[in-house]
């Protein structure tokens, strides 16, 4: 389904494309230049095949308020200047965790800044969780035991890693105006997050993924380039799940306290 999807669909607009100077009114007027409608509807319709609405439907029974959804959506709210692990956190902003929309909580997390228009919730405006955490592997985790099975990350990751991601304001469709550089601003923001620092535990059950130069906004991508993203993924985890020893995970970090990998990098050097 999703090779067969006109991405270009995600970019809808409102009513100021049609005017000259359409996308920095809407920025100025909405906080956004995409109205982020189609999606919210297309993953809506996508749920409700499943008999899946609201939260409720992802209800888990158990003592552990964190674990009672099969879902955790990051988003982040910018009015309360805090990060959202939804739908735990939805009482922070006025909701009610088991009548949250999962397709709304979608969409709140998908409001990359200036891409698209944020999400306002009884006063709170929300965006991107990657706003302020890109990679929150942790919220599966399991707290003061071992774990009874492990928790991996997909982490995209660029060709070019430690290339700065002031490149990516060079790559910008257009005139190079005002407009393509706050677009490139806001994505280079998001892709800037745990490029080159992941904590090491975190970091041991993360699976690389190359993105082969593609950028997140790149509603342009054909099936072609598809294909080759889907491929780079499969390989990916092929690779990591080959080598991946769950023992010896638990022995290194989940049985007394682990290095980061800033202690590791700052452990001095024996000289002989």
């Amino acid at each position: 389904m999703l090779l067969g999807l006109d991405f270009h669909a995600f970019e809808d607009r409102g009513w100021e494309d049609r005017i000259p100077g359409g996308e920095l009114i809407s920025i100025i007027k909405d906080k956004g230049v995409f109205e982020g409608d189609y999606l919210h509807e297309w993953i809506g319709g996508l749920l409700a095949e499943k008999g899946v609405r609201r939260f409720a439907d992802l209800r888990e029974e158990g003592d552990e308020e964190r674990r009672r959804y099969r879902l955790r959506v990051i988003a982040s709210d910018v009015t309360g200047r805090r990060l959202l692990a939804l739908p735990q956190d939805a009482t922070h902003v006025g909701l009610d965790p088991d009548e949250l929309g999962v397709a709304d909580a979608v969409r709140m997390s998908m409001s990359i800044p200036l891409f698209f228009e944020p999400v306002t919730v009884n006063g709170h405006l929300i965006v991107d969780g990657g706003l302020l955490s890109n990679f929150p592997v942790w919220l599966f985790d399991s707290r003061g035991r071992p774990p009874r099975w492990p928790t991996f990350g997909l982490l995209l990751v660029e060709p070019e890693p430690r290339k700065s991601v002031a490149h990516r304001l060079e790559r910008g469709e257009g005139d190079g105006g005002l407009i393509d550089f706050l677009k490139a601003m806001g994505q280079t923001m998001l892709e800037a997050h745990d490029r080159l620092y992941v904590e090491q535990d975190s970091f041991a059950r993360t699976i690389p993924i190359p993105t082969l130069g593609v950028r997140t906004t790149e509603f342009d991508l054909s099936r072609e380039r598809a294909l080759e993203l889907y491929e780079s993924g499969r390989e990916a985890a092929k690779d990591f799940l080959a080598g991946w020893d769950m023992q010896a995970y638990v022995e290194r970090y989940r049985t007394g306290p682990a290095p980061s990998r800033r202690d590791t990098l700052t452990i001095p050097v024996p000289r002989e």
